[in-house]
């Protein structure tokens, strides 16, 4: 499969999880709506996860070269996370913030299509490419899910409180910071392998390291038992200084000579 497949596969993913999520939210006393439900938002995940694995074997590379495959790893991974937490802390309204994010980053790369290539410049030729990338992805989804969960919490605080969505918020928020720790140290791991230097200062570098002490902050901020509505405006705002740290550095002025910034096609 192809980008030429996207649009089809991509619509099929979204059409699932919009009725996965339509029988979710009628299936209050009705299980079988539930599991319906839920069935068809898992066959949306399917669909995205073989279009993935078709699409790296037809491509013979990673897909992790530009901005339009990692959204599509992003759009792949993150209804995962509300599967997930619904499987553990049987909160099920994450899964549909999750969905909707998943379904704009795919309707993103519809009106943006990348264009078709197979070619990988030397520099990404490393066994560093993969885990580095990969570690970061899973990094920005668990904190995204977090900054959802943040908003959601927020909204409810106005009606009642809840500690086990500002739990959820907060775990989300902890696991990805060990993610993007990680990935701070691969990427300098493999620019020592590289460049023969673990850091040099560049944009993508300097934002990255931004992005890791701002949930750095949070988790102080955590520790010292600072207000906890003041903590849930703190994880839904720091996500957006991930979105830079992601693809935003792309177009800042200093970028146009980084090495890091992904390519758009």
């Amino acid at each position: 499969m192809t980008w030429t497949d996207f649009p089809y596969v991509s619509y099929s993913a979204m059409i699932c999880w919009a009725g996965g999520t339509l029988l979710g939210l009628l299936s209050a006393r009705a299980r079988v709506l539930k599991i319906s439900g839920m069935a068809l938002m898992i066959a949306g995940t399917g669909i995205m996860t073989v279009f993935l694995v078709l699409f790296w074997m037809e491509l013979d590379r990673p897909p992790l070269r530009t901005l339009g495959e990692t959204r599509l790893w992003y759009a792949t991974l993150i209804p995962l996370v509300g599967f997930l937490v619904e499987y553990r802390w049987k909160i099920a309204w994450l899964k549909y913030y999750c969905v909707a994010m998943a379904s704009f980053f795919l309707f993103i790369n519809i009106l943006f299509p990348d264009v078709y290539d197979k070619t990988l410049m030397p520099a990404l030729q490393s066994g560093w490419f993969v885990p580095h990338v990969v570690v970061y992805l899973v990094g920005y989804v668990l904190l995204a899910a977090s900054s959802l969960a943040a908003w959601h919490n927020l909204y409810r605080r106005s009606k009642s409180f809840d500690e086990l969505g500002e739990s959820l918020s907060h775990y989300l928020a902890l696991l990805g910071f060990v993610f993007l720790t990680f990935g701070l140290v691969f990427g300098a791991l493999w620019a020592k392998e590289a460049w023969g230097h673990y850091w040099t200062w560049d944009p993508k570098e300097t934002w990255a390291l931004i992005a890791w002490l701002v949930y750095l902050g949070y988790m102080h901020a955590n520790s010292a038992k600072v207000d906890k509505s003041l903590l849930q405006w703190y994880l839904a705002l720091a996500f957006f200084v991930l979105l830079v740290s992601w693809f935003g550095v792309n177009y800042l002025p200093s970028a146009q000579d980084s090495v890091h910034t992904y390519q758009t096609g």
